[in-house]
């Protein structure tokens, strides 16, 4: 069986270089390829071509559902299924509910952006295509990287490297895979 590449790898050591390096790359058309960082970068998801994400969206969704499940329960509990009255006050009053509410709501947000991290990530994630390399590794110490995954329609290997080496990456190679 002959080994397919998982991608093409660069390295960098100047932040600035890798903006502008990430900026030719989503111009050049790559649509699966990654920025690996030490520390947080400013400006690199935009840089990138990264659009805004919707966990704020999940999380409004999560804390609706908390307070609706909050309301329903108590409205179905006193104004319906087991009707009390108690010193003359209405069989629901959402004013005297607020703690419930509040606190569920907290809840469900709680329970959905959780879960829709989970989802958005791709967790859980045993491995990773670059892992082994030793320019992934070093990732996570002390340099900025680059990869282009073999898997994008634009993907080749000379003109990968090529690009890569072109937006100033040192110790640029082809990735093969090490497991089958």
């Amino acid at each position: 069986m002959s080994k397919t590449s998982v991608g093409a790898i660069g390295e960098f050591t100047d932040v600035n270089v890798l903006i502008k390096a990430a900026e030719t790359i989503r111009d050049a058309g790559y649509r699966r390829w990654d920025v690996l960082t030490p520390y947080p970068v400013h400006g690199l998801d935009s840089a990138m071509g990264i659009k805004r994400s919707i966990v704020s969206y999940i999380a409004f969704a999560g804390m609706l559902g908390g307070l609706t499940t909050a309301l329903g329960l108590q409205w179905w509990t006193g104004a319906w299924d087991y009707k009390l009255n108690i010193g003359g006050k209405g069989f629901f009053n959402w004013q005297f509910s607020m703690p419930i509410d509040f606190e569920l709501s907290v809840l469900g947000t709680a329970i959905f952006t959780t879960l829709g991290l989970f989802a958005l990530c791709r967790l859980p994630t045993w491995y990773h295509r670059f892992q082994d390399d030793e320019s992934f590794k070093k990732s996570t110490d002390d340099t900025f990287v680059i990869t282009i995954d073999a898997n994008d329609d634009r993907y080749s290997q000379d003109t990968a490297q090529d690009l890569l080496r072109r937006v100033g990456a040192t110790n640029v190679h082809i990735v093969q895979p090490t497991i089958e």
